[in-house]
């Protein structure tokens, strides 16, 4: 660029500068330095990680906000649906799957849908969650030799960084070879912050394969090695608004212990500075009643106590203060604090399709591909090693993508108008516009598992000889006026030329 006649290079460049790059009054207070994602959450980590936990613990708005936000993420479960090309290897394995996910907890608490709920908490409170996979032994009973271990953020040390020989380094606990390539985790063999009674192997650690974890966060940075708590951008805001919130309430639990101050003359004895004691101690005490009539002595005078109110702002100070934690935690302001007053069908319709959209992305990009498609693979493999599926070793690696293809069917949504919703699925699928696979999908059904109950019911219905009436229409017929022509006289009608209205008439009157 060119400077103008009589202007220097300099204050050109000055004049079309970037504002957001100016030091000056205004941007003082906005940070400018360049510290790198991993170093950020190598300084600030711990500190972050215990006041999100802390938050998500004690302030009713940050769990209700977790609640929302893993009900969301995972429901009742993130299901798979296999899609081998061949029917009884896909019913083999959906069989063999259902009998494992109770015994895929390796604390023996839940199920593995249950483990997506904890896994869906831990991503809230820490950003991560660390799974290990854990083999069995065949007397152990288990339908296939193995387990998940949850390992909170915690179990991998922050501090511990180490430069290595040949290239390699520990970051965060996070073992890289030369090239960059994970190779392993360096566990504590137990919490960090576990009581004292219990440290026998305090301080030790444990180094776990890379391959024998699953190590779940999302990234928000290139480059990006440890994950950020989800509440990150609103502690500040909700730590804050928590103290004001139990200052005042506590400022307004002292102003309603005061009812009334007796004031009473200074003794005119100067010999005694309070008078004659005895007397004011046998004196009754001031009972503040409803319609009471007190006499007082003379020369007293009765003061009430008059506490500041909060003030007409409040609420809507609250309000806007929550809006904005609601925004960082990235979950609907209604969902989080149960008020649906200011809300209205369009503007909660509207707000839960753009956090549906929020939440399917991270279903699929973290949950899904970091958390269950591994886990179905590996399961897979040791469920033929084992010989809990009927499929031979030599057969497996001949058909291994066909037989570890599967969908993963996410927990349906509620509708918010249930026959307006389900009549426009109906229209798209008469259409051709979408399958009825996708909408059966959609409800968190497998369609073909859907399809064979759907004709087991009615052959069932059949043999017992039960009747059931006729689905609703997707539109009710419009009832015909009591003076309306019939169709016949109707269509007679349409070739003749409408009636003129005489003069001053009203041509909607018969």
């Amino acid at each position: 660029m060119v400077a103008k006649r009589g202007t220097t290079a300099s204050t050109a460049a000055t004049v079309i500068a970037f504002d957001a790059g100016r030091v000056g009054r205004r941007l003082r207070s906005v940070p400018t330095s360049q510290v790198a994602i991993n170093a950020q959450i190598r300084r600030y980590g711990k500190t972050v990680l215990a006041r999100s936990r802390y938050l998500a613990s004690n302030n009713p708005h940050a769990a209700s906000a977790k609640e929302t936000f893993v009900s969301a993420l995972v429901g009742c479960g993130i299901k798979p649906s296999s899609l081998s090309t061949d029917p009884a290897i896909k019913k083999e394995l959906e069989l063999a799957w259902y009998d494992w996910t109770d015994e895929a907890d390796a604390d023996w608490l839940t199920d593995f849908y249950g483990l997506q709920s904890v896994v869906a908490a831990e991503m809230f409170e820490a950003g991560e969650c660390f799974i290990r996979f854990r083999s069995r032994f065949p007397q152990d009973g288990l339908s296939v030799p193995l387990q998940l271990q949850l390992l909170p953020a915690e179990m991998l040390d922050i501090s511990y960084n180490v430069i290595l020989p040949n290239g390699r380094r520990i970051e965060c606990g996070i073992e890289f070879d030369a090239i960059g390539r994970r190779v392993a985790y360096h566990f504590w063999r137990q919490h960090p912050d576990t009581d004292v009674i219990f440290n026998a192997v305090s301080g030790l650690r444990t180094v776990v394969p890379a391959d024998e974890v699953l190590h779940l966060y999302k990234p928000m940075r290139a480059g990006q090695i440890r994950g950020i708590p989800h509440t990150l951008a609103s502690i500040v805001t909700l730590a804050i608004l928590d103290q004001y919130e139990d200052a005042e309430l506590e400022r307004k639990r002292i102003a309603a212990l005061f009812g009334a101050f007796v004031t009473r003359p200074v003794p005119e004895d100067p010999s005694h500075p309070l008078g004659d004691a005895a007397q004011v101690g046998d004196k009754p005490a001031l009972a503040l009643e409803p319609g009471a009539t007190i006499d007082l002595e003379p020369g007293e005078d009765v003061k009430f106590a008059e506490p500041a109110d909060v003030g007409g702002n409040y609420e809507a100070f609250l309000y806007r203060q929550l809006l904005k934690a609601a925004a960082g935690f990235g979950v609907p302001y209604a969902a989080m604090t149960g008020d649906l007053r200011q809300t209205s069908y369009g503007s909660i319709r509207a707000g839960l399709i753009e956090f549906r959209r929020r939440i399917e992305a991270m279903q699929h990009s973290v949950m899904v591909y970091q958390f269950c498609r591994p886990i179905w693979q590996r399961w897979i493999s040791d469920a033929v090693l084992s010989g809990a599926v009927q499929i031979s070793p030599s057969a497996f690696q001949s058909k291994k993508r066909d037989i570890v293809r599967a969908k993963w069917m996410t927990p349906r949504w509620e509708w918010i108008d249930p026959l307006k919703d389900l009549q426009a699925e109906k229209l798209a699928v008469d259409n051709g516009f979408k399958s009825r696979d996708d909408v059966v999908e959609a409800s968190g059904y497998d369609p073909t598992e859907n399809d064979n109950r759907i004709a087991a019911g009615r052959d069932r219905a059949e043999a017992l000889d039960l009747e059931f009436g006729n689905p609703i229409p997707a539109a009710a017929p419009i009832a015909a006026a009591p003076n309306a022509p019939s169709a016949q006289q109707q269509e007679q009608d349409d070739g003749a030329e409408d009636p003129v209205p005489p003069p001053n008439s009203d041509p909607t009157q018969d």
